[in-house]
């Protein structure tokens, strides 16, 4: 197995196992949040000297910079406010279809080219996607369905950014410090945006330590992996593999926590989105 697809398997591992520990936990804690701010803590530390001292610094790598910035800060208001309408089976494969806007951001802007195969794999891995989407959400779809195509807008945008910059940081110690430049971002817009709507800074509660502890880990590692991938292939193939992660939570939801509501719909979607991404990998 090539570097690449180890860095995007140890990513998937990681997204999974935080988003499983996270779900058990109290919505007044906002895991999320503590999670941001245990990775700036352990491992922006260790990250952003490295971002300093690694990098060729340019005018086109600040803007990189800043618009990645700028856009983890939007895409987690946006989930947030998706997530406050809408359960997240409905709003978090809408925003995971991005592999799509990211390809044709790609092509436009810096010129990818990706072969039939390999387009056909991520328009049927995006259909299981949206697949595991439908069903008989009642309430909030209407209000959520902006905000999850925010997000996904969002993802889009920082993600042909994050492949952008990597061609000018030299290590993946720097490339933590490039991811954790955008938490940073992302982790004081959650902030102002709890203190907006619950009337206070910090959370009413704090998850368990173990919690904590993985989300500071796990969060920005998994995706500075990702975002390593990206120098070995375009965004959008890489983004599209990342939601393997998908269909092993779907696995895990329905086999180990008898997660039952719509299974066969959610297991049908991920079995198109695994058949997607096999079709990825047979075009390498």
């Amino acid at each position: 197995m090539n570097e690449a697809a180890l860095a995007l398997a140890a990513s998937v591992v990681m997204h999974v196992g935080w988003n499983l520990l996270a779900r058990h936990q109290p919505a007044n804690t906002y895991a999320l949040w503590w999670a941001l701010g245990a990775h700036l803590l352990i491992l922006g530390l260790w990250g952003l000297p490295a971002l300093i001292a690694d990098t060729r610094w340019t005018a086109e790598f600040a803007a990189l910079l800043a618009i990645s910035a700028v856009a983890n800060g939007v895409y987690f208001v946006a989930l947030r406010r998706a997530y406050s309408h809408a359960p997240v089976a409905l709003v978090y494969p809408v925003v995971r279809s991005s592999p799509l806007l990211i390809a044709l951001w790609g092509m436009l802007l810096f010129g990818d080219s990706l072969s039939a195969m390999v387009w056909a794999g991520i328009v049927v891995s995006v259909a299981g996607l949206l697949l595991m989407a439908s069903g008989d959400h009642r309430g909030g779809e209407g209000k959520a369905m902006p905000w999850a195509l925010l997000a996904m807008l969002a993802t889009s945008a920082y993600s042909v950014s994050d492949k952008a910059a990597t061609e000018s940081v030299d290590s993946f110690r720097g490339l933590v410090g490039f991811v954790s430049v955008g938490y940073l971002m992302a982790w004081l817009a959650l902030s102002v945006e709890h203190r907006r709507t619950q009337g206070r800074w910090l959370p009413a509660a704090r998850p368990a330590w173990y919690v904590v502890l993985a989300g500071g880990l796990c969060v920005g590692l998994a995706y500075a992996l990702v975002i390593h991938a990206m120098r070995f292939m375009p965004a959008a193939e890489a983004v599209a593999y990342t939601n393997a992660g998908i269909v092993l939570a779907c696995l895990a939801s329905v086999v180990v926590f008898r997660e039952r509501q719509f299974w066969r719909r959610r297991l049908t979607g991920a079995g198109i989105i695994l058949s997607g991404l096999m079709l990825m990998r047979l075009a390498t």
